[in-house]
């Protein structure tokens, strides 16, 4: 029982160890159009931690600093190019929900077209191998049979047939 309550007490401990702290409050800017444009800004930066949201919505520590820093350079009359060009100098294109396009980014542009480009080859040949077989040459039995049934039907009636409309 001691182990496990040890165990249990450690592997808490390891895991908020590990957590990051949560981010500072923000502090807007006393500007209104200064504080506008930094939350634009804020929509088009990934957090570096959380990757898929961007750091108007990420609580992560790291997102909170980014947020102060990017207020900091709109306080200071960066421009928006020059913060982007900032951010993508120490993290990277990937930095951007919408990086630029130049022949290092040409993947992360052109990947959802190939995909998409394949995906469509891929399911036409998929279609034109699934086409109906030949059907197989009739017997001469089934030959025979089809015949008499043709030669039926231009005269008459089939004998055998019940009637389309029998009352019981």
């Amino acid at each position: 029982m001691r182990r496990r309550l040890l165990f249990a007490l450690v592997a808490g401990v390891m895991l908020t160890a590990q957590a990051e702290p949560p981010a500072a409050p923000d502090r807007p800017l006393a500007d209104p159009a200064q504080e506008a444009r930094a939350q634009v800004l804020f929509e088009d930066i990934r957090c570096v931690v959380c990757q898929h949201e961007a750091i108007a919505d990420s609580p992560a520590g790291v997102a909170g600093d980014m947020r102060a820093w990017v207020r900091e350079q709109v306080a200071a009359g960066q421009t928006d190019q020059q913060i982007r060009d900032e951010l993508v100098r120490r993290y990277g294109d990937y930095v951007l929900f919408t990086p630029p396009f130049r022949a290092e980014t040409l993947l992360l542009w052109l990947v959802p077209f190939l995909i998409a480009g394949g995906a469509a080859a891929g399911l036409l040949v998929w279609a034109r191998r699934r086409r109906a077989p030949e059907p197989e040459p009739l017997s001469d039995e089934e030959a025979a049979r089809l015949a008499e049934l043709t030669a039926a039907a231009r005269i008459g009636r089939d004998p055998a047939a019940p009637a389309p409309h029998a009352e019981p």
